[in-house]
């Protein structure tokens, strides 16, 4: 639900999860046959997997981070893991780079620059998000919703942000 002043977008189990089959359909009707999943950790990973089950396909990940700020809301330096995990031992082949949105375009940008310049055996690589912000300058190849007031999306999973284990156990004490 997006509220009125356009500045927020609240997301419901749901929600995300039809999202995550709306771009499994998209894929699948490209009619575009790839290799490999390769999810972005950690934003990529439920979409990745999710993916991952639906095309029966691979599951390869490679870790960024960039909201680290103040509770994961301001986007500071971006880290770029240097290796790839994949139950193929190399990744390989057409593999479509899945993570959860496009916001600046930056952390998408820099991955393909770095899987078209270090890893010559990707033959074709096209990427896939959720959400699509008016204020990233990368636009992915498949894309659910395009969202033109660039809100902060608050996904569902979000509340674990600030839950660290001592909260669950005083509300889990038996």
């Amino acid at each position: 639900m997006l509220t009125q002043d356009g500045k927020h977008l609240y997301v419901s189990y749901d929600a995300y999860h039809r999202l995550i089959e709306r771009l499994a359909v998209q894929i699948y009707r490209s009619g575009w046959q790839f290799d490999t999943i390769l999810c972005l950790a950690r934003g990529g990973m439920r979409p990745g997997d999710i993916l991952s089950r639906i095309f029966d396909l691979p599951l390869a990940i490679m870790s960024t981070s960039s909201y680290r700020a103040e509770g994961g809301k301001v986007q500071g330096h971006l880290d770029v893991a240097h290796y790839i995990t994949t139950p193929q031992g190399e990744i390989a082949g057409k593999v479509l780079l899945v993570d959860d949105l496009a916001d600046t375009g930056v952390t998408l940008q820099v991955v393909i620059d770095r899987l078209r310049n270090n890893y010559d055996k990707i033959t074709e690589l096209r990427s896939a998000v959720l959400w699509t912000k008016e204020s990233s300058r990368f636009k992915a190849d498949y894309s659910v919703q395009y969202l033109p007031t660039n809100p902060w999306i608050h996904q569902p999973f979000e509340n674990y942000d600030d839950c660290p284990p001592e909260k669950l156990l005083a509300e889990w004490q038996i």
